[in-house]
Protein backbone atom coordinates (compact mmCIF):
# COMPACT_ATOMS: atom_id res chain seq x y z
CA UNK A 1 0.00 0.00 0.00
CA UNK A 2 1.47 3.34 -1.07
CA UNK A 3 1.55 5.87 1.76
CA UNK A 4 1.71 9.67 1.24
CA UNK A 5 4.80 11.73 2.02
CA UNK A 6 4.89 12.05 5.83
CA UNK A 7 7.07 15.18 5.92
CA UNK A 8 4.27 17.82 5.78
CA UNK A 9 2.39 16.00 8.54
CA UNK A 10 5.54 15.70 10.62
CA UNK A 11 6.13 19.45 10.28
CA UNK A 12 2.56 20.30 11.38
CA UNK A 13 2.93 17.97 14.36
CA UNK A 14 6.19 19.62 15.40
CA UNK A 15 4.66 23.09 15.13
CA UNK A 16 1.63 22.05 17.19
CA UNK A 17 3.92 21.70 20.19
CA UNK A 18 4.40 25.47 20.18
CA UNK A 19 0.67 26.12 20.68
CA UNK A 20 -0.70 27.18 24.07
CA UNK A 21 -3.47 24.59 24.35
CA UNK A 22 -1.34 21.68 25.49
CA UNK A 23 -1.54 18.75 25.48
CA UNK A 24 -4.69 18.80 23.30
CA UNK A 25 -3.04 20.66 20.42
CA UNK A 26 -0.36 17.97 20.19
CA UNK A 27 -2.88 15.13 20.52
CA UNK A 28 -5.06 16.52 17.74
CA UNK A 29 -2.08 17.17 15.47
CA UNK A 30 -0.82 13.62 16.03
CA UNK A 31 -4.26 12.21 15.23
CA UNK A 32 -4.40 14.20 11.98
CA UNK A 33 -0.84 13.31 11.02
CA UNK A 34 -1.36 9.58 11.59
CA UNK A 35 -4.71 9.64 9.79
CA UNK A 36 -2.99 11.12 6.73
CA UNK A 37 0.25 9.13 6.92
CA UNK A 38 -1.01 5.60 7.69
CA UNK A 39 -4.76 5.86 8.23
CA UNK A 40 -7.01 4.81 11.09
CA UNK A 41 -10.63 4.53 12.11
CA UNK A 42 -9.83 4.77 15.80
CA UNK A 43 -6.99 6.67 17.44
CA UNK A 44 -6.57 6.74 21.20
CA UNK A 45 -3.72 7.95 23.37
CA UNK A 46 -3.07 6.47 26.78
CA UNK A 47 -0.69 7.66 29.48
CA UNK A 48 0.91 5.29 31.99
CA UNK A 49 1.58 6.69 35.44
CA UNK A 50 4.41 5.65 37.74
CA UNK A 51 1.91 4.04 40.15
CA UNK A 52 0.97 1.42 37.51
CA UNK A 53 -2.27 3.05 36.45
CA UNK A 54 -3.20 4.07 32.91
CA UNK A 55 -5.61 6.68 31.57
CA UNK A 56 -7.01 7.37 28.12
CA UNK A 57 -6.24 11.05 27.49
CA UNK A 58 -7.37 11.33 23.86
CA UNK A 59 -9.85 9.62 21.56
CA UNK A 60 -10.96 10.55 18.07
CA UNK A 61 -14.23 8.71 18.76
CA UNK A 62 -15.05 9.74 22.35
CA UNK A 63 -18.64 8.54 22.08
CA UNK A 64 -17.28 4.96 21.81
CA UNK A 65 -13.94 5.31 23.62
CA UNK A 66 -14.28 7.97 26.32
CA UNK A 67 -11.42 9.98 27.73
CA UNK A 68 -10.56 9.83 31.43
CA UNK A 69 -10.81 7.35 34.24
CA UNK A 70 -7.67 5.77 35.59
CA UNK A 71 -7.36 2.00 35.81
CA UNK A 72 -4.64 -0.56 36.45
CA UNK A 73 -2.55 -1.06 33.31
CA UNK A 74 -3.05 -4.43 31.64
CA UNK A 75 -0.66 -7.19 32.65
CA UNK A 76 -1.24 -9.27 29.50
CA UNK A 77 2.00 -10.67 27.98
CA UNK A 78 1.88 -8.42 24.92
CA UNK A 79 1.28 -5.37 27.10
CA UNK A 80 4.19 -6.30 29.37
CA UNK A 81 6.43 -6.41 26.26
CA UNK A 82 5.22 -2.96 25.28
CA UNK A 83 5.64 -1.52 28.76
CA UNK A 84 8.92 -3.12 29.80
CA UNK A 85 10.77 -3.36 26.49
CA UNK A 86 9.04 -0.82 24.27
CA UNK A 87 7.93 -3.38 21.71
CA UNK A 88 4.88 -2.31 19.71
CA UNK A 89 1.88 -4.59 19.32
CA UNK A 90 0.70 -5.31 15.79
CA UNK A 91 -2.60 -7.14 15.30
CA UNK A 92 -3.61 -7.92 11.73
CA UNK A 93 -6.78 -10.02 12.00
CA UNK A 94 -10.20 -9.76 13.61
CA UNK A 95 -9.59 -13.06 15.43
CA UNK A 96 -6.40 -11.71 17.02
CA UNK A 97 -8.19 -8.47 17.86
CA UNK A 98 -10.96 -10.36 19.69
CA UNK A 99 -8.39 -12.47 21.55
CA UNK A 100 -6.28 -9.45 22.54
CA UNK A 101 -8.86 -6.87 23.59
CA UNK A 102 -11.62 -7.58 26.11
CA UNK A 103 -13.46 -4.50 24.79
CA UNK A 104 -13.18 -5.57 21.14
CA UNK A 105 -16.92 -5.12 20.51
CA UNK A 106 -16.54 -1.35 20.32
CA UNK A 107 -13.71 -1.63 17.83
CA UNK A 108 -15.59 -4.21 15.79
CA UNK A 109 -18.62 -1.89 15.66
CA UNK A 110 -16.34 0.71 14.04
CA UNK A 111 -15.26 -1.83 11.41
CA UNK A 112 -11.86 -2.39 12.97
CA UNK A 113 -10.04 -5.69 12.54
CA UNK A 114 -6.41 -4.64 12.96
CA UNK A 115 -4.53 -2.62 15.55
CA UNK A 116 -1.19 -1.10 16.29
CA UNK A 117 -0.24 -0.16 19.86
CA UNK A 118 2.89 1.98 19.78
CA UNK A 119 4.86 2.81 22.92
CA UNK A 120 6.07 6.31 23.68
CA UNK A 121 9.41 6.03 25.47
CA UNK A 122 11.61 8.43 27.37
CA UNK A 123 14.91 7.56 29.04
CA UNK A 124 14.27 3.81 28.78
CA UNK A 125 10.75 3.97 30.20
CA UNK A 126 7.35 3.67 28.52
CA UNK A 127 5.35 6.81 29.29
CA UNK A 128 2.27 5.76 27.36
CA UNK A 129 1.06 4.57 24.01
CA UNK A 130 -0.73 5.46 20.81
CA UNK A 131 -3.39 2.97 19.74
CA UNK A 132 -4.53 2.86 16.14
CA UNK A 133 -7.23 0.60 14.70
CA UNK A 134 -8.44 0.07 11.16
CA UNK A 135 -9.95 -2.63 8.95
CA UNK A 136 -8.41 -6.10 9.08
CA UNK A 137 -4.99 -6.38 7.45
CA UNK A 138 -4.46 -2.61 7.29
CA UNK A 139 -1.23 -2.28 9.29
CA UNK A 140 2.06 -3.99 8.47
CA UNK A 141 5.54 -4.15 9.96
CA UNK A 142 6.51 -1.47 7.43
CA UNK A 143 4.24 1.03 9.23
CA UNK A 144 5.93 0.62 12.61
CA UNK A 145 8.98 2.91 12.15
CA UNK A 146 6.90 5.81 10.87
CA UNK A 147 4.22 5.50 13.57
CA UNK A 148 6.87 5.16 16.26
CA UNK A 149 8.58 8.31 15.01
CA UNK A 150 5.32 10.27 15.06
CA UNK A 151 4.37 8.90 18.50
CA UNK A 152 7.60 10.14 20.08
CA UNK A 153 6.32 13.70 19.64
CA UNK A 154 4.07 12.94 22.63
CA UNK A 155 6.96 12.89 25.11
CA UNK A 156 6.54 16.56 26.20
CA UNK A 157 2.75 16.13 26.48
CA UNK A 158 3.14 13.02 28.65
CA UNK A 159 5.75 14.71 30.86
CA UNK A 160 3.39 17.66 31.30
CA UNK A 161 0.50 15.37 32.24
CA UNK A 162 2.66 13.34 34.62
CA UNK A 163 3.65 16.58 36.43
CA UNK A 164 0.05 17.56 36.98
CA UNK A 165 -1.34 14.04 37.48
Amino acid sequence: MLRPDPLPHLARLALAQAEDAQPQATFQALDAALAAAVGHRLCTIQIHYADGEAERVYSNVPQHYAVGGRKRASNAPRMRELMQHGRPILIRTEEDLRASYPDHAGASALGCGSAMNTPVRWRGRTLGQVNLMHQAGWYTEDDLPLVRSFAQFLVPAFLLLAESG
